[in-house]
C-alpha cells in the first residue's frame, strides 16, 4: 500500500460559493473525520490529491497547516459528472495498527470454459477488514475453467495476510451465466412468413 504526503489547510468558509472559490484556485474542499473527534474542514491541493486517488485505498499523510500530522484514507470522493474534476473529498482518520473496513477491487485471471458464457461481477469490490497501513489495493481470483452456473464465493478469494472478510463467507462475488442465444435473421424471417400465412 502506498503512502502519499499532502499539505492541507484548515478552512472556515463553507457553502457553495466558498467551495467554488476553492476549486477556482485548483484546490479541493474536504472533511477529515473519525475517532470521535470533531470534523476538520480542509482545503487540499487538487493536482496532488487527484494523483493520490489514482491508487485505490491510498493512505494519505496529511500535514495540516504545517502543525499537525494525521493519517487518513479516502471514504467518499465526489467528481464533476461531465468534466471529472474533484469536487469534494471525505477523509477518515486512521492510526497505525488500527483495523479499518474498506472495499478492495476484485480482479480475475484465466479463461472460462469453452462456450458462450458471461462473467457477472456481483460485487465489484470486496468488503474487508485490514490494518490501516497495510490495506491491499486489490485481490485476484482465478476463473479458469468455470462454466455456466458456477460461482465464486467470498471465502474462495485468497486474501493477503492480516486481511479478513467483512461479509458473510457464502456471499456470491462472481457468477458465470449462460449467454443469451440471439435469434438468427433466418428464423425471424420464417416466423414472419408463418404469421402472414
Amino acid at each position: 500500500m502506498s503512502e502519499v504526503k499532502i499539505a492541507a489547510e484548515t478552512r472556515s468558509e463553507f457553502g457553495k460559493g466558498a467551495a467554488r472559490r476553492i476549486r477556482r484556485d485548483n484546490k479541493v474542499p474536504g472533511v477529515l473525520y473519525g475517532r470521535g473527534s470533531d470534523p476538520i474542514h480542509l482545503t487540499l491541493p487538487g493536482h496532488e490529491l487527484l494523483l493520490a486517488l489514482r491508487t485505490s485505498n491510498v493512505l494519505i499523510a496529511l500535514d495540516i497547516d504545517g502543525k499537525t500530522n494525521e493519517l487518513a484514507i479516502p471514504k467518499s470522493v465526489q467528481r464533476d459528472p461531465i468534466k471529472g474534476y474533484l469536487e469534494h473529498v471525505d477523509l477518515q482518520l486512521v492510526k497505525r495498527g488500527e483495523q479499518v473496513n474498506v472495499e478492495i477491487y476484485v480482479h480475475t485471471e484465466g479463461d472460462l470454459a469453452p462456450g458462450a458464457f458471461l462473467l457477472e461481477h456481483v460485487l465489484n469490490a470486496l468488503p474487508v477488514e485490514a490494518e490501516a497501513t497495510h490495506i491491499p489495493e486489490s485481490v485476484t481470483v482465478s476463473i479458469e475453467g468455470l462454466a455456466a452456473g458456477d460461482s465464486v464465493l467470498a471465502k474462495d478469494i485468497p486474501l493477503p495476510k492480516g486481511t479478513k472478510l467483512a461479509v458473510e463467507e457464502d456471499t456470491v462475488v462472481l457468477q458465470v451465466l449462460a449467454a443469451q442465444a440471439e435469434e438468427s435473421e433466418g428464423e425471424a424471417g420464417e416466423g414472419d412468413e408463418a404469421a402472414e400465412a
